[in-house]
């Protein structure tokens, strides 16, 4: 199994236990994403994996159209969300969904590409629940080394071409840890 994969698990695996802490008064708490509470970080991140099986397997977005526009939340937000990830795991899992050809809104790109993607999504969010909800935002440190690594090949903090997705990086001094000046790149303060 791919290194990436097991990655990806550690990730999956720090977003869910953020998610598992979220009790019935915490879903209208404030994030530190612009604009978006806890429900609507959960959902966010929820129909992200409710893409994937379809994704991975060839479907093109034009295809799924507006089927996961909205609330997929439901009544049972933290047991939808494990559908969701259990289902968008399991696609990862198949064999050749690394070498799968995705279409994206940015246009056709290997599986793997999408799968950092989404590592960085649930990495970064994982962090944003665990501050909003007062929780312990440590992340897994070999995660964080990978994704922060992956986050600067891609020019992340560098150029414009992450704007409207993210808020200017935030300064850190030099003594920061490798997890705070991966959340200031994503303009947040650590």
């Amino acid at each position: 199994m791919s290194a990436l994969i097991d990655l990806h698990g550690t990730a999956m695996g720090e977003f869910d236990r953020r998610v598992k802490a979220v009790s019935l008064t915490d879903w209208a708490l404030p994030t530190p994403c612009n604009d978006w509470d806890v429900h609507d970080l959960v959902n966010h991140l929820t129909t992200e994996q409710l893409w994937v099986p379809h994704l991975v397997a060839g479907t093109r977005m034009e295809e799924i159209g507006d089927r996961f526009d909205g609330d997929n939340l439901g009544e049972e937000p933290v047991a939808t969300w494990e559908l969701a990830a259990r289902e968008a795991r399991t696609a990862w899992l198949a064999p050749s969904s690394l070498e799968a050809t995705v279409h994206l809104s940015f246009g056709d790109a290997p599986g793997e590409v999408y799968l950092w993607q989404m590592t960085f999504d649930l990495t970064v969010h994982a962090w944003d629940l665990a501050r909003a909800l007062g929780a312990q935002e440590t992340l897994d440190p070999d995660l964080v080394e990978h994704v922060y690594g992956w986050a600067q090949k891609q020019g992340f903090g560098e150029s414009n071409s992450f704007a409207g997705i993210f808020d200017e990086p935030v300064a850190v001094g030099e003594e920061a840890s490798t997890q705070d000046r991966l959340i200031a790149l994503t303009g947040r303060r650590p």
